[in-house]
Order: structure tokens, then C-alpha cells, then sequence
């Protein structure tokens, strides 16, 4: 069979969702998945899209997805890519294709001028963890994720400001 890597198209969303509903199996995460293939279809191809993905296909069939936005450093003043997930299917794994998927992402960042392409990783993934040294990614054990999400999301957003320091700044001239 023949692989290939191809951007997302609107008719791929439901594909996507289910190989979204797979990561999370495999990541024993399924009870956080609330996606939706309209929803998914809407951030992908709205007017300004803050994300991409791109589908890897054995013959017709997708096998692999890598979904990335564009972030920013700071220190660099430059744009990077950040994947948000990369997955192959398990009776796919062992071809290439993660890599393929990977690399091709490296390869738009590299293109964009991008100063950094970076992503997560479970800290019980072993198996990835070692493919992604392998590419030569330094897997950064000093910095942790934070998050809030839900109602900590919610009660973070509705605390007072700091006296003096509520107005919001405006853009620079």
C-alpha cells in the first residue's frame, strides 16, 4: 500500500473524530473526548482557522492524523508549531507513518520560519517518549503543564481584579 499525507478536508472531520475517540482510548483519556464532527469541521475551516491537521492514508484509508497550531516564544520573537496530537492507528504502527506524520509537520514548521516545533507527551508513553528522542526532541523534564478547564476555568475567569490593575491595556499606537 502507498502512504500519503494530505492537509484535512471538510469531508475528513468525521474521520477525524473517530481517530480523535481512538487517542483517547489508547490514552485511557475517553471520558474527556466531547468533540463533535461539526464542531471539529468549524475550528478547521472557519474563517480564520487556529488549527490545521493533516491525514495520513494507506491507500484511501486514514491511518494516522497529526492535528498543530502556531504559538509564539517569546525569547525567540518567532512563530512556532505546536502539535496537539499525533496518532496512528494500532494495526497501522510499525511502517513509518508516526514519523512520516511528524516529520512532515517539522518540515512545514521549518518552511514557516518557525523557531521551535514542540509538543506533550504522557510521562507513562515510553514507547513515544524513546521515538521522540530518537528524532533527536529533548523530552523537558523541568516544565509541567498547567490547566484550568471547566469550572476552574469558569471561577478563575469571574475573580475580581486586583485593585488598579482591572482595566484591560489598550493596543500600542
Amino acid at each position: 500500500m502507498t502512504f500519503r499525507i494530505s492537509p484535512a478536508r471538510t469531508a475528513d472531520c468525521g474521520i477525524l473524530v473517530e481517530l480523535i475517540g481512538a487517542l483517547a482510548e489508547y490514552e485511557k483519556l475517553s471520558h474527556q473526548v466531547v468533540a463533535t464532527e461539526a464542531q471539529l469541521r468549524a475550528e478547521l475551516f472557519c474563517e480564520r482557522p487556529v488549527i490545521e491537521a493533516v491525514l495520513g492514508r494507506e491507500g484511501e484509508r486514514a491511518v494516522g492524523f497529526a492535528l498543530f497550531f502556531h504559538n509564539f516564544s517569546t525569547f525567540l520573537t518567532k512563530r512556532g508549531i505546536y502539535l496537539e496530537d499525533l496518532f496512528v492507528i494500532p494495526e497501522a504502527r510499525g511502517r513509518g507513518y508516526g514519523k512520516a506524520l511528524i516529520l512532515h509537520v517539522a518540515r512545514l514548521a521549518v518552511e514557516r520560519g518557525c523557531g521551535r516545533f514542540e509538543w506533550a507527551v504522557l510521562d507513562w508513553n515510553r514507547p513515544a517518549i524513546d521515538f521522540y528522542e530518537s528524532l533527536g526532541a529533548t523530552v523537558l523534564s523541568d516544565w509541567r503543564i498547567c490547566r484550568l478547564t471547566g469550572e476552574a476555568l469558569a471561577r478563575c475567569a469571574s475573580m475580581p481584579p486586583i485593585p488598579g490593575a482591572g482595566a484591560r491595556p489598550r493596543a500600542a499606537d
